[in-house]
């Protein structure tokens, strides 16, 4: 019973001891930091999307002004999708390292306004150098795609995605 109560006592002086408060060191973050951040991260996924490319040598892709990469593979005859159209489109997207994420199903058509609607930027893009009955493939950086946060489901932040695009009509 004695040693019972010397614990009980022990611990009642050990639990009650005032701690000390925790210095947090100081964080000198700039701007300047940020954008140099910034710049490390876009330069590395740059080099992936180089990578990946080494490995399609048969992908006779194009780079826009905004990073956008893309290959018109099937052409078809139809009007060029512009701002403001109505896009028909069937899509399969995934990842550079092939992870599989999402797909339009066989007898599925997405429709979705150009410029105005909520789809990647990267493949607004790319719809408007498209015409109705194009076949492309989309190398979308991360800017373009899901930025920081990834679609929070499949496409993780800061990921390049692989876009294999059809566009069936424009209105």
């Amino acid at each position: 019973m004695k040693l019972v109560f010397m614990l009980f006592a022990g611990l009642i002086l050990f639990s009650c001891k005032e701690d000390k408060p925790i210095e947090k060191p100081e964080i000198n973050w700039t701007k300047d930091n940020s954008t140099d951040l910034n710049k490390e991260l876009a330069d590395q996924e740059k080099i992936d999307i180089q990578l990946y490319l080494d490995r399609k040598t048969n992908w006779k892709m194009k780079e826009t002004g905004s990073g956008l990469y893309y290959w018109i593979y099937s052409e078809g005859n139809g009007p060029q999708a512009l701002s403001g159209s109505i896009a028909q489109v069937s899509f399969n997207i995934s990842l550079l390292d092939g992870t599989f994420c999402y797909k339009t199903e066989d007898d599925e058509i997405e429709e979705f306004r150009v410029d105005k609607s909520q789809v990647e930027t990267g493949v607004q893009e790319a719809i408007k150098l498209m015409k109705e009955g194009d076949k492309a493939k989309l190398i979308i950086p991360s800017h373009l795609a899901h930025g920081l946060t990834g679609d929070m489901n499949k496409i993780p932040p800061l990921t390049a995605i692989v876009v294999d695009i059809h566009l069936y009509k424009v209105k």
